[in-house]
């Protein structure tokens, strides 16, 4: 074989949008989107392939999440839209006293501190159980072939895996609990090369017993027996208790009028609603092209806002101290958008209260489509892997505030701050079609710039998410990529921005979008440039 290296690519490429009449996957991994596609062709809808990309992602892109991360969903289905939120709470043995008396200072990024009740699996289930059409075992059946016949690593995952293996090896020689990953991801004692084959036996059974029981083995059978002795071993917060008592919740979106477009997130414990209030803000500003220094000073000095209010603001919604819709109202955005003016802002909290990250999408011939995003956080999340189940457990805790007084702060049976959200045009009462893009706090602000592209500036969906990509990381400081033209980071330094150029692609965010024209019922996608991404269609 001739040799290559599949990480190097010195010159650009383009992709044309992928066009289809009968259905549509996109995700983030060619695997998973082929997960999506072969349920199709067996006669399953569009949440079918959706819960056949979700039960592949765990195995084929391992490093954003596994079978014990957190799940968000928007369905479109027969022509209504619903929510649902499957992040889980903090187990009900943690707290900010018990990591105190553990020596912690803050909250730890990896470990079996900052591990939540996992939500997924439970999300998956809820969502076939109430619009599928195949029966669970079959939609299953590629994710469990995967892990068990093994496939080839893809690049991007590929330097994903030495990027943890350098960070987890160490570790395992330390701790005993990290031991699992190494057992897991790196039997040969060397992470996978792209190309290389991955199986996991232990992923196939779990896969498989998750299906044939409907979910019920992971929080009260058997899986979930296991869980509760390798947490104990380990020191864990997670109990079996804490599995059984889970549930996902279904919640009724939120959206705001942008140009004639309704946009939809899903509501708090998570972040989408920074996209609302930014694009609440921006509606009302007047702006140029999209490569115009003033067009994106605006829109940076937007999110800026919208996203201080909402890390102060969003958490458990029982625990917050202002409503959406004090966030969302007209007169509070008109308040904040006073706030822009020519030159960079280090952005402070406002006060709404007046006297008022792997994502994936699918779509079938029917009309019916899903955005559906889920994660571990952090990259392999928490580290820690039961290697006789295949679980890898996230790290979703770390998101809570080190802070008894702070409506996020740390405290058991709450859900944290979530910064995975799943994004859905509609037009009129019709759908258009599902967007996000996935990478932790990028992803706000990915969607802002995604819907502008499409709506402001008439760009088509790969067009949208091909174009540069810009991130605010705090106060004035923004990281724009590296194919920005030159006088737009000029001038924006002249405006009181200190900028950053980025190399690295994939800290931009790596999404996917679907869009249906409601009189053909043509389908039309497009899949993100920054990692592996695959549209499969029929």
């Amino acid at each position: 074989m001739i040799e290559f290296d599949p990480l190097h690519y010195p010159y650009a490429s383009t992709r044309n949008v992928v066009y289809a009449k009968n259905g549509m996957c996109c995700a983030g991994n060619p695997s998973a989107a082929s997960a999506g596609l072969q349920t199709l062709l067996k006669g399953g809808n569009a949440i079918d392939a959706a819960v056949a990309m979700a039960l592949a992602q765990p195995v084929v892109e391992p490093s954003g999440n596994g079978l014990g991360c957190e799940c968000f969903a928007i369905v479109w289905y027969k022509g209504k839209m619903y929510g649902i939120n499957g992040s889980g709470p903090a187990p009900r043995a943690a707290s900010i006293d018990a990591l105190k008396a553990r020596g912690f200072d803050k909250i730890p990024m990896l470990g079996v501190e900052p591990i939540d009740v996992p939500g997924a699996v439970a999300t998956w289930c809820a969502l076939h159980e109430k619009f599928g059409s195949l029966d669970l075992e079959t939609v299953a059946e590629p994710a469990a072939r995967y892990a068990e016949d093994g496939y080839p690593v893809s690049p991007n995952i590929s330097r994903l895996w030495d990027d943890a293996f350098k960070r987890f090896a160490p570790l395992a020689k330390e701790r005993p609990e990290f031991e699992g990953w190494m057992k897991t991801f790196a039997p040969q004692g060397h992470p996978l090369r792209a190309g290389e084959i991955f199986r996991s036996q232990a992923m196939a059974d779990t896969i498989r017993s998750i299906a044939k029981t409907n979910g019920r083995s992971f929080y009260t059978g058997e899986i979930a027996e296991r869980t509760d002795a390798f947490m104990k071993a380990h020191n864990g917060f997670l109990t079996g208790d804490d599995l059984a008592a889970y549930a996902p919740e279904w919640v009724n979106p939120i959206s705001v009028n942008y140009r004639g477009v309704d946009v939809w997130e899903l509501p708090p414990n998570g972040h989408g609603i920074t996209v609302l209030m930014a694009l609440q803000i921006l509606k009302g500003m007047e702006l140029g092209d999209r490569e115009d220094p003033a067009t994106i000073h605006r829109q940076i000095e937007a999110l800026k806002l919208a996203f201080t209010d909402t890390k102060e603001y969003v958490a458990e919604p029982s625990f917050m101290r202002v409503t959406p819709e004090q966030l969302l109202s007209e007169r509070y955005a008109a308040d904040r958008r006073a706030l822009i003016g020519e030159e960079a802002i280090d952005p402070k909290v406002g006060d709404p209260r007046y006297s008022s990250t792997v994502y994936f999408c699918a779509a079938d011939g029917e009309g019916n489509m899903v955005s559906m995003i889920q994660s571990n956080f952090y990259g392999f999340g928490s580290g820690i892997v039961d290697p006789s189940t295949g679980i890898s457990f996230n790290d979703r805790g770390f998101n809570f505030r080190f802070d008894p007084e702070h409506p996020n702060g740390l405290a058991g049976m709450k859900r944290p701050y979530h910064t995975i959200i799943p994004g859905f045009l509609t037009q009129n009462g019709e759908a258009l079609g599902p967007f996000g893009i996935m990478g932790g706090y990028m992803q706000p602000q990915a969607h802002v710039q995604f819907v502008m592209n499409m709506v402001d500036w008439g760009l088509n969906p790969q067009q949208a998410l091909d174009a540069p990509r810009w991130q605010w990381v705090g106060g004035k400081k923004v990281q724009v990529e590296q194919d920005t033209p030159n006088h737009i980071v000029r001038q924006l330094q002249r405006r009181g921005h200190d900028v950053t150029l980025i190399a690295d692609k994939v800290l931009m965010g790596r999404g996917q979008a679907i869009l249906r024209d409601s009189q053909t019922g043509v389908l039309v996608g497009g899949t993100e440039k920054r990692t592996d991404g695959q549209i499969m269609s029929w």
